[in-house]
């Protein structure tokens, strides 16, 4: 295949970056010399025919959500390029979040780059340490040194957690991973109102607040739009490789109300309901054999008739507010299509449109949740169903943080067993999909039943492009793809199968595939915090090739089977870095058991003026006595604003300055505010601030006593009678000098709370009060001796 640079006939793109072409030949003395002649300068490009890549990956979102494979949730776009190419009904991820994604990137399984759980978990053990080898060049640096402009939108959840800094190191940053722009938050889940987003590398604010119409999804659209316009009106003949990957539609559930207030009433007869009608249009559809049958409801999921009738309102509210959600986002994919599509390219774009990176999220708990930090910190019991009544009109607004029942979980996994993070069964694992390539693709609105898996995407991209997979990358020998090539599935629908043996594995829930037999045990349930079993004590299931939804169970009938898949599954485990088998839960969370850095150690630690870090990279105030102290210089009309706030709306804390005098706000999840305020006023000039808890200790989760002081002298007292145990929010930011996210305070809204003074420093210290509650220049210069 020849290069669309003629003057290079052949270019070594088997070693990235392609070497520099040298010129041998005449040199002359002076540049007119009619002799001088030197090739003319030319941009690399991949070889002609080579198609712009599009790849959509959405958040969360089981098999049976979407219109497109007979869901509940509309989503036009998404049917809209199936009638235009074909969709895959055995598509399968690895069940959970940022495995996926760094399998997908990487065209390798998520043990073999470290990926084992999400980055939150990683161990020191080479499957789970969340650091991706230098082996595994990810796909768009691949393309990006073959000549393709690169592009990231929305989220990356693939970074190591002590690299989530502002001074990095950015190396597994999308940046740093071949992606020359990216636009979006690093992280598990953004707030759709108020995400913490990243330019580059930069911090950024969001363009416009929730009350002018602002959400992520459109802005990660808008972002996408201008930039694909952009790199085809300068460098049109210069292909893409863009990668869209919102933050939607995973938990918190945010979308403005005209897109769930169309599903009012939908949902009212609950979810076993909606399960039959998910699957009976499946059929209808062909995404299910007519043969196909609803799978058993566990028992650890209720019965929609079980739940309690005063409760169903607020039920049912969480699935409409799901279903505008992703109807929202699809309208959102459709906009960077019709962009595409507009400037004429669609024809030549091949697009991945993968409807979930794992499973529907069972992670809200039997009941659901108005905010998801209670039942991340263990306490999901403190949301009674007269509190969740009490705010049915606010969920899916700015106010809330919702995440629907498991029970909707499962539905939308129709009509397979169980959901995300359970990689031994299909509801885990298998997504629908939808290829779109006109120009490359003959099929039109047709479907495949071959089955493939995520790491089948990088092989199919550079087969499509006419690249080889690299065997060397940066000057790092490149280990092997584990993936095949879909391109022969994608052309023709009578393909024999090329991805014969598949091992899954999620916290110790574990699967394998061969040849259409599947082998799989449940270990662990993603939303019980029951110790799980020995591994040895799993129960283990069988299904044949005809079981399409793994409804019969056939291993006490065929033992022999079973056996030869679970020595089949032990060697590929091995294989791939699956073992030792890690089910821990607190343990891989506590950095010191894991085994993985800390950013931030000991007891002491100094912030500064316009420093937004996250919860990493901050000292853990939880559970413990400790001060905050601030060094100001308050201006002669007085002080106004936040000096330093850890979390938001949801929960967190925040020290600052209301109408000249010092408060101190704790945020319990956005159900009490404990605010501690001052008996006087700031004066003008250079004077130190400082607040005191005193935790009452015997627990987790305990109140404690606040006292508030301006240059040692005790000038507040107040009392905080509960507090949040395990983490303040998934995504805001601790800040000095404002707050940028959702405001922890009701005294200050999302905008315009920016300190009017002077912030010199701030500085948290761990423990028990043991000074005069004034810090000296000299106790801060032994401090950081101390940390050198």
């Amino acid at each position: 295949m020849s290069d669309s640079t003629h003057a290079h006939p052949h270019l070594a793109r088997e070693h990235l970056p392609i070497p520099d072409p040298k010129h041998v030949g005449l040199t002359t003395y002076d540049a007119k010399d009619p002799n001088t002649t030197y090739p003319p300068i030319t941009e690399l490009r991949p070889p002609k025919g080579a198609p712009n890549v599009l790849i959509v990956l959405i958040d969360d979102v089981g098999f049976g959500a979407s219109s497109a494979f007979g869901g509940p949730c509309d989503t036009p776009v998404a049917e809209r390029l199936a009638a235009n190419g074909v969709k895959l009904n055995r598509f399968h991820t690895t069940a959970l979040c940022s495995p996926t994604r760094q399998a997908m990137l990487t065209g390798r399984n998520h043990h073999s780059v470290g990926m084992g759980a999400i980055t939150e978990m990683a161990t020191s053990a080479p499957g789970n340490n969340s650091i991706r080898p230098k082996d595994t060049a990810p796909v768009a640096e691949t393309l990006k040194l073959n000549g393709y402009s690169t592009a990231q939108f929305g989220k990356c959840h693939e970074v190591p957690g002590w690299e989530v800094t502002p001074v990095g190191p950015f190396h597994q940053w999308p940046t740093g991973s071949g992606f020359e722009y990216f636009y979006g938050f690093v992280g598990g889940e953004a707030n759709q109102y108020y995400p913490g987003l990243y330019e580059g590398t930069t911090a950024v604010e969001p363009p416009r607040t929730p009350e002018q119409g602002y959400t992520l999804t459109d802005d990660l659209a808008d972002h996408a739009i201008t930039w694909v316009r952009q790199q085809k009106a300068l460098m049109p003949d210069k292909p893409f490789f863009m990668y869209f990957a919102p933050g939607a539609t995973h938990a918190p559930h945010h979308v403005p109300k005209q897109w769930s207030d169309k599903y009012r009433g939908r949902f009212d007869d609950g979810w076993d309901a909606l399960r039959e009608r998910i699957l009976a249009r499946q059929k209808e559809l062909g995404v299910v054999p007519p043969d196909a049958e609803l799978t058993a409801r566990h028992d650890e999921i209720p019965a929609w008739e079980h739940m309690p009738d005063d409760l169903k309102p607020v039920l049912a509210k969480q699935m409409e507010i799901y279903a505008g959600f992703l109807e929202q986002t699809d309208h959102a994919v459709g906009r960077v299509v019709d962009a595409i599509s507009d400037l004429g390219v669609l024809d030549d774009t091949l697009i991945y449109y993968i409807i979930g990176d794992n499973g529907a999220s069972a992670e809200g708990t039997v009941n659901g949740c108005y905010n998801e930090m209670t039942t991340l910190n263990g306490l999901p019991g403190i949301e009674t169903t007269e509190f969740l009544l009490s705010k049915i009109d606010a969920f899916g607004t700015p106010e809330a943080y919702n995440h629907y029942a498991v029970g909707w979980a499962h539905a939308l996994c129709a009509p397979y067993q169980w959901t995300k993070q359970v990689a031994s069964h299909w509801g885990g694992t298998r997504n629908g999909t939808i290829v779109s390539w006109p120009n490359g693709l003959p099929d039109k609105g047709a479907t495949r039943d071959q089955f493939h898996h995520v790491i089948d995407i990088v092989p199919t991209i550079l087969e499509a492009a006419g690249l080889p997979a690299p065997h060397s990358v940066n000057g790092t020998t490149q280990a092997p793809l584990e993936g095949v090539s879909m391109m022969a599935t994608l052309r023709d629908a009578a393909a024999p199968e090329t991805h014969q043996v598949q091992y899954f594995e999620m916290m110790g829930n574990r699967g394998i595939y061969f040849q259409g037999w599947t082998a799989v045990t449940k270990h662990r349930t993603p939303w019980k915090a029951d110790v799980p079993p020995p591994f040895d004590d799993d129960v283990w299931e069988l299904y044949e090739p005809g079981d399409w939804t793994q409804a019969h169970d056939v291993a006490s009938e065929n033992p022999a089977k079973l056996a030869e898949l679970q020595r089949l599954w032990l060697i590929e485990a091995t294989k791939y870095n699956v073992v030792p088998l890690d089910d821990r839960g607190f343990e891989r969370i506590n950095p010191d058991i894991a085994g993985r850095p800390q950013l931030i150690r000991g007891k002491s630690q100094l912030l500064f003026d316009g420093m937004r870090v996250s919860e990493w990279c901050v000292l853990n105030l939880k559970n413990q006595s400790h001060s905050v102290t601030a060094n100001l210089d308050v201006p002669e009309a007085g002080a106004a604003g936040v000096i330093v706030t850890q979390g938001g709306s949801v929960g967190g804390w925040t020290l600052y300055a209301h109408e000249n005098t010092l408060k101190y706000c704790y945020n319990y999840f956005g159900i009490d505010y404990f605010v501690t305020a001052a008996i006087e006023e700031i004066p003008a000039g250079k004077h130190q601030v400082r607040m005191e808890f005193g935790y009452d200790g015997d627990g987790l989760g305990k109140g404690g006593d606040v006292t508030l002081y301006y240059d040692g002298r005790e000038v507040g007292r107040g009392r905080v009678e509960r507090t949040q145990p395990m983490a303040f929010s998934a995504d805001e930011a601790c800040d000095v000098g404002c707050d940028t996210g959702s405001p922890a305070s009701p005294d200050y809204g999302p905008t315009g709370n920016r300190f009017t003074g002077t912030i010199e420093w701030v500085q948290i210290d761990l423990g028990g009060d043991g000074q005069n509650h004034l810090i000296k220049p000299e106790d801060r210069f032994n401090i950081a001796m101390a940390k050198q």
